[in-house]
């Protein structure tokens, strides 16, 4: 299985149905995390997304989803406050529950972050919570409000523009943000909890950090995000937010790295390949020491861990094609600014019987016909072409077991 994001929905409290973003990783996922996202936005805001998608590539799934009334979540936003945001959390938790595995890891950003901590406390499989510039007490979130807070006090509700958009914020809201104690679920936590913020941060200031750090019980860890900005806009901070998160939740999952091959034998010249203790199908590949995993799809009996021999032996004939033609244009003098091949088994072919491949060759820069044509000759010229196409005879045999 390849990696892809996975559009989703579930329902939330009073049958409300929230919009959500399943980040699945190639293969088997290390654990689940589920991801909060800041006061205001939607699963969309780059941080969660280029965190999501980093925590993805270390093997992570990760659910990133809209709170009710925003993004592509239905409700309404002015219904809302801390407490239903927890409520949505926990329906998230108990969504993935139901249909994959229970997450492991929470993560919040910002207020989605307080609201992370205190969801903690309901989820009993969640080993760990990291927050991303969040403060210690969600009424931290009323100064978004400036002079607009008197008008919701007085009128009951009052439209607050935030991040460039009208919001309509109810006197309950305010109401619910005083009642929240988020540092006292942080000093219940009672598991790993890991804070991230910007010394610089000028939307929660970085005590809110040191509030929490001291609220909360060991272990416990602080590392500063440096120069990052609150809504973590470079993605080369959320992608080291996500390393830092990865390398933390690898201490308390019991799950290992994404799979790879043990070590196997080098074979000079040669290529290996073995079974991996506990998976079915799939088979660890050096090739002159370099590994590879190399596995059946799982709808075949396999993990998805890799791509199957038949598809290994096409991207071979891609490959070599595009590393002849490279070699006889550098020869020639010739600009090949880029080539491609793509392999494809012909319609209707058995993948694992004789077949014929279909290749097309694409080509860029400043060639002359007569060069092009030529490279396609070239191409068709590669020893993995010239293998398949002329055949070649294989002997096998059989070694004495190892005792």
């Amino acid at each position: 299985m390849a990696e892809e994001t996975k559009k989703t929905a579930f329902a939330a409290r009073e049958g409300v149905n929230l919009a959500g973003a399943l980040e699945l990783p190639r293969g088997r996922p290390r654990a689940y995390a589920l991801f909060a996202h800041c006061f205001s936005c939607s699963k969309d805001i780059r941080a969660a997304r280029e965190i999501a998608r980093s925590l993805r590539g270390q093997g992570f799934a990760v659910l990133r989803f809209d709170f009710t009334g925003l993004g592509a979540s239905e409700g309404e936003f002015g219904d809302t406050n801390f407490s239903s945001n927890v409520e949505d959390l926990v329906s998230a938790a108990d969504y993935l529950r139901r249909e994959f595995e229970a997450p492991k890891i929470l993560i919040g950003h910002s207020l989605g972050g307080a609201a992370a901590i205190v969801a903690a406390t309901m989820m009993p499989e969640v080993k760990g919570v990291a927050v991303i510039g969040a403060p210690a007490e969600a009424a931290h979130v009323a100064k978004n409000f400036g002079d607009k807070r008197e008008e919701i006090v007085r009128e009951g509700a009052a439209e607050v523009p935030l991040a460039g958009r009208p919001f309509t914020i109810k006197k309950q809201f305010l109401d619910d943000i005083e009642r929240a104690d988020v540092l006292g679920a942080a000093g219940k936590l009672a598991r790993p909890f890991l804070i991230l913020h910007a010394p610089l941060d000028r939307t929660v200031g970085v005590e809110n950090a040191s509030r929490l750090f001291l609220a909360a019980k060991h272990p416990k860890s602080f590392v500063s995000l440096d120069a990052a900005d609150h809504l973590l806009s470079d993605p080369a901070d959320a992608h080291y937010a996500a390393g830092v998160i990865a390398a933390w939740a690898a201490r308390y999952i019991d799950a290992p790295a994404p799979d790879q091959p043990d070590a196997v034998a080098v074979v000079p010249g040669g290529a290996r390949g073995e079974t991996i203790p506990g998976k079915d199908l799939a088979v660890a590949l050096s090739i002159d020491g370099f590994p590879f995993v190399i596995d059946a799809q799982t709808h075949e009996g396999g993990d998805g861990l890799g791509p199957n021999p038949t598809r290994t032996l096409e991207g071979a004939l891609a490959a070599c094609g595009v590393m002849t033609m490279r070699m006889y244009a550098k020869r020639k003098g010739w600009t090949l600014d880029g080539a491609a091949i793509d392999v494809r088994r012909a319609e209707g072919a058995d993948a694992h019987a004789t077949r014929a491949f279909e290749k097309e060759i694409t080509l860029t820069g400043p060639l002359s016909p007569e060069q092009r044509a030529r490279l396609v000759e070239i191409a068709d010229r590669c020893p993995v072409h010239r293998i398949l196409s002329e055949g070649a005879t294989i002997r096998s045999q059989l070694l004495d077991a190892e005792d």
